[in-house]
């Protein structure tokens, strides 16, 4: 029994699992759109569905499948609570950006909850509270302050030290009117919305090239092209690198559990906390006698750290704190964090006149893709978006005022990029991998990724990231090639899983 076998289990998202297939065609010919959207997860169709509901010609270009990348993967809550976020926006924005953050951010929730009503759409959408809690006593006075920032920001917010979670905690903050739900039964009801307004999507079409001007000009990797006035990019992590995103964006990989507990042991709310390596805790309806409980944590670096030693940490934290049965499901998330800690949201670069986008949500990526939405569309209909400066991707005087996280993540993204490269070799020889496993070896003066598969068959694949050149690590749990620089993924053949990277990984002789 190889490792990855033992994990708790099985390797597959709840929201995957529980939701149907998509088979929208690829894009095989040329077209034209008032609007082409590149990325379908919760940004990227929550902007095409608004831009089709007011009267635009939109397509959406998805490598892979809709809503299957990091929103089929996601934990799926809904809110305005984004852990202990207000008072730190107070403190560098002021009240007004405070409250600028909160109401766009409680507009999204209330958006999400008006179209899941106006479609109909069955996907298990509930109100609930969202509460960040903390066990550690001497954080009394942080969480009094959050829960004063957040009031005066206008979120129904207090400060608590009793929730109905079976274990005690020192303080947290509440807040009223927030919402979960099921990602993918809400955003495939979307897309069919979409198609039926005249929308168009293709899945496994990867944009490859980008050429601005007007109108701009969106090439895939198979050659055929979209024309169109403007372009919003909704990749998660932006897929092309000239407004040098990748240097204000950290990306950030975390597990996820779920197990089935009874109905009546079940929390009434969602938690989050930074204690243990961030925990995050929500339900979601199993049957009629139990629900889903979900579990999130153990924070890290794609490509670094032994990631089934972290599954097996959660996995016992969950079952040390409450009475679930048998873990059904494990799978993990990726978010990026910008520097300054806002999303950026709006023009790609200073220059930029037709070309937009929408990344770094922070771990926030459900409120945050349906503020962007609201946000894209009411700029691209010459409406005036509220919060537009407050996520303007070109706000230079934020990042310089936040230099010194700037210049921390940077550091690490050196740490590897330089680092890395000085080790001799990760594995000294392709006989030292065993089956089901993997390692970065030096063949012939060139660094290679070899994957051993069961049967014993080495699959062998340049070891370089093809974003920015950064070395991969192997992630034995997921069985892929991850990039600590950039969060780039790749399968144990190269191919691309998840961006900046466009290429896969070239093939190596061993």
């Amino acid at each position: 029994m190889t490792t990855r076998d033992a994990l708790p289990g099985m390797a597959e998202s709840y929201w995957m699992a529980t939701a149907p297939g998509t088979a929208w065609p690829e894009l095989e010919a040329d077209a034209t759109a008032d609007v082409a959207v590149i990325g379908a997860g919760m940004a990227g169709l929550s902007t095409a569905w608004e831009l089709a509901a007011a009267g635009r010609k939109v397509i959406v270009l998805e490598a892979d499948r809709v809503a299957a990348g990091v929103t089929g993967h996601t934990t799926a809550k809904l809110t305005a609570a984004h852990s202990l976020v207000y008072e730190r926006l107070r403190r560098t924005r002021g009240s007004e950006g405070a409250r600028q953050y909160a109401s766009t951010q409680q507009a999204a929730v209330e958006r999400v909850a008006s179209v899941a009503a106006e479609l109909g759409i069955d996907c298990d959408f509930e109100r609930t509270s969202a509460l960040t809690f903390t066990t550690a006593p001497d954080e009394r006075a942080a969480f009094e302050a959050e829960a004063d920032a957040a009031a005066e920001a206008g979120l129904d917010a207090d400060f608590v030290t009793e929730t109905d979670l079976p274990f005690p905690v020192a303080a947290a903050v509440r807040v009223r009117g927030q919402a979960q739900f099921h990602p993918r039964k809400y955003l495939l009801a979307l897309a069919n919305d979409l198609t039926a307004r005249g929308g168009v999507i293709h899945e496994r079409t990867r944009v490859t090239g980008l050429s601005e001007g007007s109108p701009c000009t969106v090439t895939t990797e198979r050659g055929t092209a979209i024309t169109a006035q403007d372009v919003v990019i909704a990749t998660h992590y932006p897929v092309f690198d000239r407004a040098l995103h990748f240097a204000r964006l950290s990306p950030r990989r975390e597990l996820v559990v779920a197990a089935p507990l009874p109905r009546s042991e079940a929390p009434d709310h969602m938690y989050i906390t930074d204690d243990m390596g961030k925990r995050s805790v929500r339900t979601a309806p199993l049957d009629e006698d139990r629900r889903l409980l979900i579990v999130t944590g153990e924070s890290f670096t794609p490509g670094t750290g032994d990631t089934s030693a972290r599954f097996r940490r959660l996995d016992a934290w969950m079952h040390d704190h409450f009475p679930v049965g048998t873990t059904i499901y494990r799978w993990a998330a990726q978010d990026n964090d910008v520097s300054d800690g806002v999303p950026l949201v709006g023009p790609y670069h200073p220059g930029a006149r037709h070309v937009y986008v929408a990344t770094g949500f922070g771990g926030w990526g459900m409120s945050g893709g349906a503020m962007a939405g609201q946000l894209l569309a009411s700029t691209l209909t010459g409406a005036e978006p509220g919060g537009a400066g407050l996520y303007d991707p070109r706000r230079l005087w934020s990042t310089l005022r936040e230099g010194p996280a700037l210049l921390k993540q940077q550091a690490e993204v050196a740490q590897h990029f330089v680092g890395d490269r000085l080790k001799t070799t990760h594995v000294d020889s392709v006989a030292e991998i065993a089956p089901g496993s993997g390692g970065v070896v030096r063949v012939e003066g060139r660094r290679c990724a070899v994957y051993r598969d069961a049967d014993g068959t080495a699959h062998a694949v340049s070891a370089r990231c093809t974003h920015l050149g950064c070395l991969v690590s192997f992630n034995e749990a997921e069985t892929a090639w991850e990039c600590p620089c950039h969060g780039s993924r790749f399968g144990i053949d190269g191919e691309v899983l998840h961006g900046p990277a466009l290429r896969p990984l070239p093939p190596r002789k061993i």
